[in-house]
């Protein structure tokens, strides 16, 4: 596990997402970037019943590069912080279990897909966002196998990036990124980050 960086790509007017997935491939592969299959990476949200007292959501992540285990990231009352559990895909059980204090959302499920390439050092993932039926948008993924410490390698992930994405990539980290600069990452930053997007797609729906 390395360093990965979640980045939105903005769909340009009069494509489609399959179009930018192209572009982006060609782009990948110019740079060196060989096809080693598919990757997902997807969410769902169970929100506590209302006798519980303040709601509260869970959210479940699978992610196709750790098939074995289900992320589970719990949200405070305050909805500012996050409480992260990483437990066997058992865990989706458990959850159908408590459906007398947490029941999933309705038309929430979001998922990103797409090829994985590897450059390198570099995993790249190209990933269409889509929730139920609909298209949401692009994710790209970048993982540096490396190095795990933001601080040592944010500027070869930049350069690498800026390669294939353009002027869509900041000379600043994400936000993320930015408070863990000086932190070991593992596996969770990058669930967190897609979280993140995540629920940012959510409330351009209008959900939560």
């Amino acid at each position: 596990m390395g360093v990965i960086v979640l980045q939105l790509f903005a769909v340009p007017e009069g494509k489609s997402g399959p179009q930018v997935i192209d572009i982006l491939t060609k782009r990948v592969t110019s740079l060196g970037g060989v096809l080693s299959g598919s990757f997902m990476v997807d969410c769902e949200t169970y929100t506590s019943v209302a006798s519980l007292g303040a709601t509260r959501s869970v959210h479940l992540l699978h992610n196709s590069e750790t098939p074995a285990s289900v992320y589970a990231l719990l949200e405070a009352a305050s909805g500012n912080k996050t409480v992260a559990l990483v437990a066997d895909n058992l865990f989706d059980l458990l959850m159908l279990k408590l459906n007398n204090f947490y029941q999933a959302k309705k038309q929430t499920k979001i998922e990103s897909r797409g090829p994985r390439f590897e450059a390198g050092d570099f995993l790249v993932k190209l990933g269409s966002v889509t929730m139920g039926p609909t298209f949401k948008g692009i994710l790209v993924e970048v993982e540096y196998q490396a190095c795990s410490l933001p601080a040592a390698c944010w500027d070869l992930i930049r350069e690498f990036m800026q390669g294939f994405l353009g002027g869509c990539v900041s000379s600043s980290p994400p936000q993320y990124i930015q408070n863990r600069f000086g932190d070991m990452l593992s596996p969770i930053d990058g669930i967190n980050q897609y979280l993140e997007q995540f629920n940012a797609f959510r409330k351009t729906t209008g959900i939560r």
